[in-house]
């Protein structure tokens, strides 16, 4: 009995969640490279948007950049 896990088995449902964050990850870069007033720091949310995984790039997109009059 071999428990061995193969990749493949996992590949259809890992390959829509990868191409889902990568979009995610470049939005957001897109944004923060265009935003020029931001709640914090801009290179704080470069780091967020970039290391913390899916979650970083979604805070930023909903409450770290900053309305034009806000």
């Amino acid at each position: 009995m071999s428990t061995r896990i193969e990749l493949s088995e996992y590949m259809p449902l890992l390959l829509p969640i990868i191409v889902i964050y990568l979009i995610l990850v470049i939005i957001a870069l897109i944004v923060w490279k265009r935003t020029t007033t931001m709640l914090g720091n801009k290179w704080f949310w470069l780091i967020i948007i970039i290391f913390v995984s899916m979650i970083g790039p979604i805070l930023f997109l909903t409450i770290g950049r900053r309305e034009e009059g806000r």
